[in-house]
């Protein structure tokens, strides 16, 4: 039997490693290649990791809440061959190790410090995330113990510091108390968040629901985006009755040779690709005084999770796909992101975002803009309602397919007139869309 070294693997552009939730297997076990072997989180979700290699699972490396780097070894695995040595197996590529004390000052600066502390002391992405989402000062968070090696916070040990913190629970002084000698906290940073809510008053058989950690991630994040981007929504009603007696006739034909059903997400979003390039200024995102306008097309599509929870994966370079190449992302994206097993680099780089609201029965919305990109449209449910129409012989009226659209654009950069355009540019592809098109 040889021994291989499962490594971290990497698992998007800006993740350098990621904390080890569950062994989905125990040592002894035999697994096949690419059966998941365990679940791991990063501080942008959750997700299971494959194993490389059939075999037997000899070895556990990395503890449940340990945090690991990618391209460091997790497990060892014995698979048929020969040989007593130990090899690596492959990593996709190498990733950067971020100083420690340029991610302490990093994270300070995020947390709105008045000035960087400087720290000898690591912090996993994770943890950093999860401070900056409970509010917890940098001067607060060197205070916190660790459990990991070194000394090093985990998952675990802020999980706890949060819970307890909440509760009021009494903790260790030097936990929460920062010492006169350490730099200055700026006030917004010291304010419990509290202080600046409503209070909410409690009545008998009332329920308490502590929110998980993708939920505080979301309403921060929609609160950061209010406060950034000034919001302005425009409204168009479109025509769809050609893309519902086209939908109707390929729906069944799509089934049978795709195994998957055709919706009207993904004439939708061709629209909307074919809106962008008309409109390349949507396609931008602002950084400081300057627009950087995007070359790729990323669609971001929200999912509603059964947890109630919101999740955005992004279909990269969306205009290089055709109607059928999109149909099949979309669908299997949606999949997989209920199921959880969406991968971290498969929910950045987005570059526009739309939400299908009607799919809750609803006709309109006004979505969020996911940052930092500039729009998002909400896209209504398809409605039969009494339309007038031109025909040769006059205006006449007739049941027709009609649905809203939303945009919500960045009053910063998209005007009026940019972000009313784009919304009619793409009703108006919605309305040309031929009955006769071919399904391929």
């Amino acid at each position: 039997m040889a021994l291989v070294e499962l490594l971290m693997p990497k698992m998007g552009e800006s993740i350098i490693e990621a904390t080890v939730l569950t062994w989905l297997k125990a040592e002894g076990d035999a697994i096949d290649q690419d059966e998941s072997i365990l679940e791991v989180a990063t501080d942008k979700v959750d997700t299971e990791v494959p194993t490389t290699h059939g075999g037997i699972l000899k070895e556990i490396l990395a503890k449940e809440g340990d945090v690991i780097p990618v391209g460091k070894p997790i497990a060892i695995i014995a698979i048929e061959g020969e040989g007593d040595a130990t090899v690596a197996a492959p990593v996709a590529a190498s990733v950067e190790t971020v100083p420690a004390k340029e991610t302490a000052a990093v994270a300070t600066e995020s947390n709105g410090t008045a000035a960087p502390i400087e720290s000898d002391r690591f912090y996993s992405p994770l943890v950093m995330n999860i401070a900056k989402e409970e509010k917890i000062a940098m001067a607060e968070l060197e205070r916190v113990p660790g459990t990991g090696k070194d000394g090093r916070v985990t998952k675990k040990d802020i999980l706890s510091y949060v819970a307890n913190r909440a509760a009021g629970t009494p903790v260790p002084a030097e936990v929460v108390t920062p010492a006169a000698s350490n730099t200055a906290v700026s006030a917004p940073t010291q304010a419990p968040v509290a202080t600046q809510e409503v209070p909410v008053s409690l009545n008998p058989g009332d329920e308490i629901i502590e929110m998980d950690r993708m939920r505080k991630m979301i309403a921060e994040r929609m609160v950061d985006s209010k406060r950034i981007s000034p919001h302005v929504t425009s409204f168009v009603e479109a025509d769809v009755s050609n893309i519902v007696s086209w939908r109707n006739k390929n729906k069944q034909e799509f089934k049978s040779k795709e195994g998957d059903n055709l919706t009207f997400t993904p004439i939708f979003i061709e629209a909307v690709v074919k809106a962008i390039k008309d409109y390349p200024m949507i396609n931008v995102s602002v950084a400081g005084d300057k627009i950087i306008k995007k070359r790729d097309i990323n669609i971001g599509l929200a999912v509603a999770l059964p947890s109630g929870n919101l999740i955005v994966p992004v279909i990269k370079q969306a205009d290089m796909y055709n109607l059928v190449g999109l149909a099949k992302k979309v669908n299997d994206l949606a999949r997989r992101a209920r199921e959880n097993k969406i991968k971290p680099d498969e929910l950045s780089g987005g570059t526009f975002t739309i939400s299908n609201v009607g799919s809750f029965g609803n006709v309109m919305g006004t979505p969020i803009i996911m940052q930092p990109q500039v729009g998002i449209m909400a896209l209504g449910a398809i409605q039969k309602k009494p339309s007038v129409i031109e025909t040769p012989n006059g205006d006449a009226i007739a049941i027709r397919h009609k649905m809203f659209l939303s945009h919500s654009y960045d009053h910063r950069v998209v005007d009026g007139a940019l972000g009313g355009m784009m919304v009619r540019r793409v009703a108006d592809y919605l309305e040309r869309f031929e009955a006769s098109r071919p399904l391929y």
